[in-house]
């Protein structure tokens, strides 16, 4: 921890106080080098809820109340950004890994890249649903979920807590397969119709199935556990690796695996929306600025109940 010059304003930019950032396991990826370090003296931390107190615009006035997520900027010209897929550009900014983040007092962010934050929620809520619930959110997408059907979480961490809501808004049956006597209670709590640990296999064939550990053998599991014609989405930035799997017997019958890669401007807005409209409000651990480290040691050893979020 040590004392940095705060950011300098620049076009197209706005300086944010930081409220809150919550701590996600992206952050433990790239301090423990998992993810290759892309900056030098890098300030991690992409889910920030902030003020903005100088920069300002029409669009994004003085002490508006705004977040900031994992992407933070795109080029808006190569053939992915203007096909509408902005979370695969080809020169993407992220927050808290290729540009600094949230674990600071203020925190620079192009101001195009920000988006109001829900009015009533407060900001050591708000911070977990900025990358854990719209990642997860966009999961569901992907997966191709629809009202009703049976969904299976694999792993039970902030993200998958976050999903459940939205799943029982759309009247989905859920079934959890996750570690950690903890995670389990959890996952009953919020109402999933069935709970297993990491060696189970749901009672039923499932429509989708999302992974949210960073295991390839999760998600052969998820994979085993679909009817003909499911899909896998898997929700992480990082597997450890792909075990060899049968074919004939997983992938055979038109299942399919389908990866998560970032999350869009549109998705943020969405589950925003959706986020005001249930109320979400995470059980979260809150830790000082001065305590980041042992915000990411919980967040490895899982240890909290829910979401660890910093306010400095």
């Amino acid at each position: 921890m040590k004392d940095v010059a705060r950011p300098q304003i620049r076009d197209g930019y706005v300086l944010l106080r930081v409220l809150a950032c919550g701590v996600c396991r992206t952050d433990l990826h790239i301090a423990e080098g998992d993810l290759p370090p892309l900056k030098a003296d890098l300030i991690p931390g992409h889910q920030i809820a902030g003020e903005v107190v100088d920069g300002a615009t029409t669009e994004v006035p003085l002490g508006a109340r705004v977040g900031v997520c994992w992407l933070g900027g795109t080029d808006g010209d190569c053939w992915f950004c203007r096909h509408g897929m902005e979370n695969l550009c080809d020169h993407p900014v992220f927050t808290g890994y290729t540009v600094d983040g949230g674990y600071a007092e203020y925190v620079l962010a192009r101001s195009d890249f920000t988006f109001p934050l829900p009015a009533g929620l407060e900001a050591q809520f708000v911070a977990p649903l900025l990358c854990a619930g719209i990642i997860g959110y966009r999961s569901l997408r992907v997966a191709g979920v629809e009202p009703g059907e049976r969904v299976g979480l694999f792993g039970f961490g902030s993200s998958a807590s976050l999903a459940i809501r939205v799943l029982q808004s759309w009247k989905c049956e859920v079934y959890v397969v996750t570690r950690g006597d903890s995670h389990r209670k959890a996952a009953e709590t919020l109402g999933a119709a069935w709970v297993g640990n990491e060696d189970d296999q749901p009672p039923v064939k499932l429509d989708r199935a999302v992974t949210f550990a960073p295991s390839g053998q999760v998600v052969v599991s998820a994979l085993a556990s679909l009817r003909k014609g499911g899909v896998v989405a898997i929700n992480a930035i990082h597997l450890d690796e792909m075990p060899r799997f049968d074919y004939d017997s997983l992938l055979w019958g038109e299942r399919q695996i389908r990866s998560v890669a970032n999350v869009t401007r549109q998705d943020a807005k969405e589950f925003m929306e959706i986020a005001q409209r249930l109320e979400i409000r995470p059980l979260v651990s809150v830790f000082s600025l001065d305590d980041a480290n042992e915000a990411l040691v919980a967040v490895k050893q899982e240890t909290e109940s829910g979401p660890a979020v910093i306010i400095p």
